[in-house]
């Protein structure tokens, strides 16, 4: 355990430090978050600077190797899996500053590059045997088989794209992400210790080292990313978030907890689907605005408040989830 709170608290440092470098030097050559003209309550964030992801992924990514964490294929493959979507996210950032729009990526673009890196997910866990899910709430596990690579790529498309839902208020997005890594990382350490595992025990450490990592990266980013927020994260990092926070899920196993724990980032997603849905027969809204954290934002609730009720809403699933192992 102490090498995991040692790249913590490495991570933690080294991203602050390096956001006090990158946060000016986004705002100097000003890579400003292009602001939604409809929702009034962000018009003082216009011109704040975006793809903040950059300076909390890629520094603790680099930790994470600089760790150790090259050794273990299944780590190795989990960290590469969030590059990949960092870079998906980079692309679209870029086009929304370079064009002064809200719109990057077209989305057919954007769900091309996300397919793409779920299918490599999937086959990845199919051709190494990661096939077995256990059930929430049970000491048990299901095995899928070949049906893996479609579950596995849905659950990428899934938790990446609601992430970036969840990215929408001053540090709303990694609250929730912070405390959806905490407690997958305890449910990890809890089957270890049980010996209730279908992975090799370095490969347990190697996914434990890159979630902590993570940990300290999104915590360094907070620092900057609490209301008033001073930068965004952007696709940059909530694509990225999502991609990691979903390999280190699914290839521990632990597939099936991702609903669950993730039940805010699940509702982000819910709340838009059923917004265009019903919309589209009724020409009518069922929230002020969509995803629901903007419907909460409209209601009079401030940005703190919200980040705390969903990472509180969090906290009291993932407890939910690990007193069953206890």
């Amino acid at each position: 355990m102490r090498i995991l709170f040692l790249i913590l608290l490495c991570s933690i440092g080294t991203v602050f430090i390096t956001g006090l470098f990158a946060v000016p030097a986004l705002r100097r050559i000003k890579a400003g978050q292009p602001i939604l003209k409809y929702v009034k309550e962000h018009e003082s964030k216009s011109g704040t600077p975006t793809m903040g992801g950059l300076f909390f992924i890629v520094p603790c990514t680099v930790l994470f190797f600089a760790f150790g964490g090259l050794t273990e294929k299944i780590a190795a493959f989990s960290a590469a899996i969030g590059l990949f979507y960092m870079l998906v996210g980079f692309l679209d950032d870029f086009i929304k500053i370079k064009l002064k729009h809200n719109e990057g990526l077209k989305p057919y673009q954007k769900i091309l590059f996300q397919t793409a890196i779920a299918l490599l997910g999937g086959a990845f866990a199919y051709s190494n045997g990661l096939t077995a899910m256990y059930l929430p709430f049970t000491k048990k596990a299901v095995e899928v088989g070949i049906f893996s690579i479609f579950i596995v790529a849905s659950v990428f498309i899934a938790i990446t794209n609601s992430v970036n839902l969840t990215d929408g208020l001053d540090g709303l997005c990694g609250g929730v992400s912070l405390c959806y890594a905490a407690f997958i990382a305890v449910i990890i350490v809890l089957e270890k210790e049980f010996a209730f595992y279908y992975i090799r025990e370095e490969e347990t450490d190697g996914l434990l080292l890159l979630i902590f990592a993570l940990m300290g990266g999104i915590l360094g980013f907070l620092i900057f990313n609490a209301p008033k927020a001073k930068v965004f994260m952007g696709d940059t990092g909530s694509l990225a978030i999502g991609g990691i926070l979903g390999a280190v899920s699914v290839f521990s196993g632990n597939t099936l907890f991702v609903p669950i724990i993730g039940g805010a980032f699940v509702w982000s997603s819910l709340s838009v689907i059923i917004q265009v849905a019903y919309f589209k027969r009724t020409k009518r809204r069922v929230f002020l605005m969509a995803p629901f954290h903007h419907h909460l934002q409209m209601k009079g609730f401030t940005e703190t408040q919200i980040s705390f009720y969903y990472s509180l809403y969090t906290i009291i699933t993932g407890t939910v989830c690990v007193i069953f192992y206890l």
